[in-house]
């Protein structure tokens, strides 16, 4: 499904959990992550307009490592863009209305899992004025990055809650394709790309267009404040 910009699409049925990716999909950080990696993408080489998109979604070393590039040292390279990505959080924001959205959500039934290792997802939220979700999954939670589901599936453990009975939040195909391995619905967030994204069955810009209600049973359901 190719997912426009402004088009609120709504599930009807009801979820036990949420589960948000972080970058462009609470926060907006890509103007950062934009700025390092293209410094480090110019030094090795690279065409940087052709490996920015490329590297969205994922997890450092599993970008470096994808690109096959003689003579590097993955884990060493990953290593040099997450200082430079910890050191340069200026511009960082909120995407419009999470912290409202995230604060409505009944506690333990949502959390975030991030390709960012810890670190720099604590420096991130702190940027952008969100707490740390009592929730998180990251890089060093797993052995494999998206668009591998186990990040997800991680987290629906974490919730106590099936997969199928989860909600996504993503922004990229990396993510996108990983919730949907895990055997949740995507819902995907186009407030912080210009370009239509493949994937995903619901779709919001923003969360300042939706809200939720919570039943007796610990049941979310979207409700749009159109």
């Amino acid at each position: 499904m190719s997912v426009s910009q402004n088009v609120i699409v709504l599930p009807t049925r009801g979820y036990r959990g949420f589960l948000f990716d972080m970058d462009g999909t609470i926060l907006n950080s890509i103007a950062s992550a934009e700025r390092v990696w293209g410094r480090w993408a110019a030094e090795k080489g690279l065409d940087v307009e052709k490996f920015l998109p490329f590297m969205h979604g994922k997890r450092g070393i599993d970008t470096i490592t994808s690109l096959n590039l003689p003579g590097l040292d993955p884990a060493v390279e990953a290593e040099k863009v997450l200082r430079g990505e910890i050191d340069d959080v200026e511009g960082i924001v909120q995407i419009p209305g999470a912290a409202e959205f995230l604060a409505s959500l009944p506690a333990g039934q949502w959390g975030v899992v991030t390709s960012s290792p810890l670190e720099l997802a604590k420096a991130r939220l702190a940027a952008a004025g969100l707490a740390i979700p009592s929730m998180l999954v990251t890089a060093e939670d797993v052995t494999i990055g998206k668009p591998d589901p186990q990040g997800y599936r991680l987290g629906a453990k974490r919730l106590g809650a099936d997969p199928s009975n989860v909600m996504v939040f993503e922004d990229v195909p990396a993510g996108i394709k990983a919730g949907e391995a895990a055997g949740a619905d995507v819902m995907v967030i186009t407030a912080t790309h210009t370009h239509d994204v493949e994937g995903g069955h619901f779709r919001i810009p923003d969360y300042t267009g939706v809200s939720v209600s919570v039943a007796d049973d610990g049941v979310i359901t979207f409700q749009s404040r159109a």
